[in-house]
């Protein structure tokens, strides 16, 4: 099961940063020439919430059921002395858990605000903040927090 939800966890993650990445571009993008808020705005907000919520669950039963999260917790004065333990045991799920808050939060506004310029411009903002919280928190094979190859 741990190699399932390795693989899970790490495909979705392109998911999460294409859907946002679109999302982000047809915002600016509608926000800039004045479009009509469409339906296929309305799923694009949507899906990427949908899609962003589906991983933050794949990644708790990861982080759960990780030998070093498990590790981290039960020798945890030990385990915050080394930085990769201390980021998978509590930054990386932190971040994580925030920018899928954001996620959350401009999805839900920019669905009640009236006008479409003010849907595209909530949408575009809250969904960028998460973005880059996100590729903060992700142990990118270049990061000098905690790295992982770019596929598992």
């Amino acid at each position: 099961m741990y190699q399932t939800l390795t693989f899970l966890h790490s495909q979705t993650r392109w998911l999460v940063l294409i859907s946002l990445i679109y999302a982000i571009f047809r915002s600016y993008k509608g926000y800039s020439s004045d479009r009509k808020f469409t339906g296929t705005d309305n799923s694009v907000r949507h899906w990427t919430a949908t899609i962003a919520h589906v991983q933050l669950i794949i990644g708790m039963i990861f982080y759960f059921k990780s030998p070093v999260i498990q590790y981290f917790w039960k020798n945890f004065n030990e385990a915050k002395q080394s930085f990769e333990h201390l980021f998978f045991g509590l930054i990386h799920i932190s971040l994580m858990i925030t920018a899928v808050v954001m996620i959350t939060i401009g999805s839900a506004l920019a669905k009640r605000k009236v006008s479409d310029k003010d849907k595209f411009k909530t949408m575009g903002i809250w969904y960028s903040i998460a973005l880059i919280i996100i590729f903060i928190a992700i142990p990118w094979p270049f990061s000098p927090l905690a790295n992982r190859p770019y596929f598992r």
